[in-house]
């Protein structure tokens, strides 16, 4: 005898989903806007991107803006140093805020919450409040209109990093450590060969966070940098722009070549990125 047919009831989707989904859909919209915008300007002449009506399309499309941009702007200098800058500090950082994540997530020492709170609240305080008392141990060290004054505050330290690794850790069961003690390992040698491997989405959700932080950087670059050979992307973005004037249509032809590895290391990287964000905090 055949058993009846299991009926599926229809999805039903509640008024609450339905505001969410429309707010999550207008902050998407919001967020996407000024790149589709800096896009359409790369591709117009100055005229039309102050054309009312706006137009999304021009016809003809600009294609010599990059170009020009190219020919104008000393891109490949500005890219290498923004790219080395970047790399250094993303290597370190994660080197330093995994260890650092781990011994706050499975040891227990004096004052152990209190130095984590401590590491936390450093995620509240703006980078205005320590610029002053930042430059002038800059300046001591004489690193001021070096590359060394944008990477060794950001070398070692990275408190979202080590907040956002912590988290992932503490939902690695007990069992894999206990395991690998068994068999004679020391600390370092369960962080490298058990913990590191299980944290990799997590540690690629913060290399990307933590690339873009670096890679977007202004207010360092322009209060420490002076000569322009050591200028970063976004510095030689700024300095293209004249004191009453600017070409906007090279200036946004700049933006889209400057955001391009941003876009490249998210596209390589956002399923490890999904991941490391949704499992973060989940307990094994």
């Amino acid at each position: 005898m055949k058993g009846s047919p299991i009926m599926k009831k229809p999805l039903r989707i509640k008024p609450v989903q339905w505001v969410l989904h429309i707010v999550l859909s207008l902050g998407a919209v919001v967020m996407v806007f000024p790149f589709l915008w800096t896009l359409s300007s790369s591709l117009k002449t100055p005229a039309q991107i102050f054309q009312i009506p706006p137009i999304w399309l021009p016809n003809p499309v600009q294609w010599e803006n990059f170009i020009r941009t190219l020919e104008v702007m000393p891109f490949d200098a500005a890219y290498f140093n923004s790219f080395y800058i970047t790399v250094v500090v993303v290597i370190s950082q994660v080197f330093f805020c995994s260890l650092a994540a781990y011994a706050f997530a499975k040891f227990q020492f004096p004052g152990d919450k209190f130095l984590f709170l401590l590491v936390i609240s450093m995620m509240m305080v703006p980078k205005q409040v320590i610029i002053v008392p930042q430059y002038l141990m800059l300046q001591q060290f004489g690193w001021v209109d070096t590359h060394w004054a944008l990477i060794m505050p950001e070398l070692l330290f990275k408190a979202f990093g080590i907040f956002l690794l912590r988290q992932f850790i503490m939902g690695i069961p007990r069992e894999l450590e206990e395991a690998a003690i068994v068999d004679g390992a020391h600390p370092l040698r369960i962080w490298w060969s058990v913990i590191f491997p299980l944290i990799r989405p997590a540690l690629a959700a913060f290399a990307i966070f933590a690339f873009k932080d670096m890679w977007n950087q202004f207010l360092e670059p322009l209060i420490y940098l002076n000569s322009p050979q050591l200028f970063t992307v976004p510095m030689l973005l700024n300095s293209f722009k004249g004191l009453y004037t600017a070409d906007w249509a090279l200036m946004m032809a700049g933006a889209v070549i400057s955001i391009l590895p941003i876009l490249i290391v998210y596209v390589i990287l956002q399923r490890q990125i999904i991941e490391g964000i949704a499992l973060t905090g989940m307990k094994g």
